[in-house]
């Protein structure tokens, strides 16, 4: 069965190829239409400095500060850019990456549902090894 003549909900017409592009196209523009609003409005308002290393930027390496939402609430845009700092790509890698470093165990994540299971041990005959190697 294609996707032409599939149905959104029981009873609904079927959504053709052109218009589910132009579903697609607008929901890509109206994204990057947010996006560029806040980080524009970010940059007017706050000065070209990563917050975290100092870092200082200018027109030609701009694009290397990225917009930081405070509370990871990319929806929540005020227009005091009370929500925002502005990182370099480096610690913007370092900050949301620090969600990933929390194993602590109030941190709810469940390291044994998100680390593959360990199969190989290295040293598994090394004791034999040794007693083996000595009396030799």
């Amino acid at each position: 069965m294609d996707n032409s003549s599939r149905s959104r909900k029981t009873g609904s017409p079927p959504v053709s190829k052109e218009e589910l592009d132009q579903i697609v196209a607008r929901a890509r523009q109206a994204r990057q239409e947010r996006m560029k609003g806040y980080r524009e409005q970010c940059l007017r308002i706050h000065p070209w400095v990563c917050a975290r290393c100092g870092r200082q930027f200018t027109p030609k390496n701009l694009y290397q500060l990225t917009v930081h939402h405070k509370d990871h609430n990319h929806d929540n845009n005020p227009p005091d850019g009370s929500n925002w700092e502005l990182l370099c790509v480096y610690c913007h890698d370092h900050e949301h990456g620090r969600d990933l470093d929390d194993t602590s165990p109030d941190s709810g994540i469940d390291l044994e549902e998100h680390a593959p299971s360990i199969t190989h041990s290295p040293f598994a005959g090394l004791s034999d090894l040794i007693k083996k190697k000595s009396s030799e």
